[in-house]
């Protein structure tokens, strides 16, 4: 019996060293995934749940949102509460280099901890702000650009190139006829903050 109690006190300590060892390489493996986990892979998650967020803008807004759609360099999401009584929500473009912050709830911020599916991406994540801007500008659609200095202009898009777009500028609510039109300004993509679709509202 002696000896019994000996080797169970040995296993006993043996496995308890084994499982604290355990605990210690899980926890370190869990600090390098989460180490080499990026910005686009929580919004991945994000957006395929419709989590409500405020997102901060580097020109200083904050925009209640409900997360969308992510794309190869943005994220397309639908205001929320606006209180304009708009019949369907503002679609918005964000560059991610325009993104400063999000908030969300602690439960959303821990899900978007988890790992991605490691399937292919699908087809619009590979899509980029350029490719989505030349087609509003081949469909003619009517926006409000919100830029780093502050400034809102609606226009229609005429071109989008590799890294600019030229907007035609008129007023909300025009369509793009010659006398509607009250200048054209080429607009830098770094320059972008927010590419808003017609019927939004200012947050």
């Amino acid at each position: 019996m002696h000896w019994d109690r000996l080797f169970e006190d040995l296993e006993g300590q043996l496995a308890s060293e084994w499982e604290a060892e355990r605990a210690v390489l899980d926890a370190e493996s869990e600090r390098l995934r989460i180490a080499r986990l990026d910005l686009r892979a929580r919004l991945r998650t994000l957006c395929s749940v419709g989590a409500d967020a405020t997102v901060d803008l580097v020109s200083g807004r904050r925009i209640p949102v409900s997360l969308q759609t992510l794309g190869a360099d943005w994220v397309a999401v639908a205001a929320r509460g606006n209180g304009e009584g708009s019949s369907a929500p503002a679609a918005f473009f964000l560059p991610l280099t325009a993104v400063a912050g999000i908030t969300t709830d602690h439960g959303m911020i821990l899900a978007s901890l988890e790992e991605p599916p490691s399937a292919d991406l699908p087809l619009r994540e590979r899509m980029t702000l350029g490719f989505v801007l030349r087609d509003f500008a081949r469909r003619r659609i009517p926006v409000r650009i919100s830029t780093h200095v502050g400034d809102d202009v609606h226009g229609t898009i005429d071109r989008a190139a590799a890294d600019h777009l030229d907007l035609a500028v008129h007023d909300a609510g025009e369509a793009r006829f010659a006398a509607a039109v009250h200048g054209f300004r080429i607009i830098p993509f770094s320059s972008l903050v927010a590419v808003r679709a017609p019927g939004d509202q200012t947050p």
